[in-house]
């Protein structure tokens, strides 16, 4: 192993000329990847050009904050409700109760706090962008990294030996187009969001800052949904769609009005695919390992990604250090295995509700009465807040199929 050497990328220092692992992204899944590993003595090099906010609704539930020891003060809001709103206008309120709570973060502050943390641990941080792979005799691999002109301004590539690649770097990752075959990529929609102030008195039938409000209506998204998530002063107004030419901005504009926010000023607008399905195969089978969205870690229906991408990252630096000190490739394979026996059973009943219930209006007018069911919130909230599904009530789960089964059936009830 290397020594450890914490730079600023801000100042331009160069990285050490070989490292144990690098890690291709510092958004949550590579940050806590790279935190991961520095913690362990390895040598970390984490590359991220800085320069770029990801679109996203910013949910997490309450859990996250234990699990990967989130300060609280990270939360910009916290949401003890959901509301979801048919094509008709219809809307059913979800209160969570006293099982806890779904927190909101700004991703411009969340994702450098996390790499600030790999950092404090022993990562090298660089500011750039990866450029290219090559695998060099005696199984290192050669990264070429462009430093971000923001940090150096002027400066050429840089060349980094490393023993490991962990690509983090998003749904169009890098990492995968180089070092895998061009079928293997996740299936994704198109995000967008825009960032706008929240009112000083904002109409409380349109929007409160404790609630998250989920647009099923196929003029927002013919196949996804649409979005308002408090951010404390801020709001995030967005849409999703996998259909091309489907007007995401309009869509969103539409949104801001619904919600009583079309004069708010807008602060930012981002926008990015969104795998919705896990990668078959997340490794090489020799030296480079794909994590979050990269590896398409994004829960269908929901499009959640922030817990999964921090699991995620956990798993793959296991596996990597488990590589790394046994010599054996094939334990690169744990990381999908352990986060599918975790979560392999949500994604395909997420992935069933969306192919179901999201594909036509009159359909999502149905999945919106199914969601006033008692039992319906009750586990649906379990099973987000806990990310199991919840077997302890057996004939809860009995009544949502019957109700489901029903519900198909049945004429869709438009209710104004």
């Amino acid at each position: 192993m290397q020594t450890h050497r914490h730079t600023d990328p801000a100042a331009g220092a160069t990285p050490p000329a070989l490292v144990d692992v690098a890690v291709i992204g510092g958004g949550p899944s590579g940050a806590i990847a790279a935190e991961w590993l520095a913690q362990r003595g390895f040598c970390v090099l984490l590359v991220d050009p800085g320069d770029r906010i990801k679109p996203c609704g910013g949910a997490i539930p309450s859990r996250t904050l234990a699990d990967f020891a989130i300060p609280p003060e990270m939360l910009v809001a916290r949401a003890d409700a959901a509301r979801v709103i048919a094509p008709s206008g219809r809307t059913v309120e979800m209160r969570i109760g006293t099982a806890g709570y779904v927190g909101m973060v700004d991703r411009a502050s969340f994702d450098p706090y996390l790499r600030g943390r790999a950092e404090q641990a022993g990562a090298t941080a660089f500011a750039g962008k990866l450029d290219s792979i090559e695998e060099q005799p005696g199984g290192l691999l050669s990264l070429t990294v462009a430093p971000a002109r923001s940090a150096m301004p002027g400066a050429g590539p840089v060349t980094v030996r490393a023993r490991m690649v962990i690509g983090a770097d998003g749904a169009n990752s890098t990492v995968r187009r180089l070092m895998f075959p061009p079928a293997d990529r996740p299936r994704y929609v198109f995000a967008y969001h825009e960032i706008v102030e929240t009112p000083a008195q904002p109409e409380a039938a349109d929007f409160r800052a404790d609630r998250c409000d989920v647009v099923y209506d196929g003029r927002i998204s013919p196949d996804f949904y649409g979005w308002v998530f408090p951010h404390g002063g801020q709001v995030s107004v967005g849409c999703g769609s996998g259909v091309k030419g489907h007007d995401l901005r309009r869509a969103t504009g539409a949104l801001r009005q619904a919600a009583g926010l079309g004069q708010a000023r807008i602060l930012r607008r981002e926008g990015a695919p969104l795998p919705l399905k896990p990668m078959r195969r997340w490794d090489n089978g020799r030296n480079v390992l794909l994590t979050g969205d990269a590896a398409g870690t994004v829960a269908p229906s929901s499009g959640e990604g922030i817990y999964y991408a921090l699991h995620c990252g956990v798993l793959a630096a296991q596996a990597v250090e488990a590589c790394l000190t046994s010599g054996r490739p094939q334990t690169l394979k744990t990381a999908r295995r352990r986060f599918m026996q975790a979560h392999g059973r949500v994604f395909l009943i997420l992935g069933l509700l969306q192919a179901v219930w999201y594909r036509s209006d009159r359909m999502r007018e149905k999945f919106v009465t199914m969601c006033a069911d008692p039992d319906v919130q009750r586990l649906t909230w379990e099973s987000y807040l806990e990310k199991r599904i919840v077997r302890r009530d057996p004939l809860a789960h009995l009544r949502v199929f019957l109700r489901d089964l029903g519900q198909l059936l049945t004429p869709a009830a438009r209710q104004k």
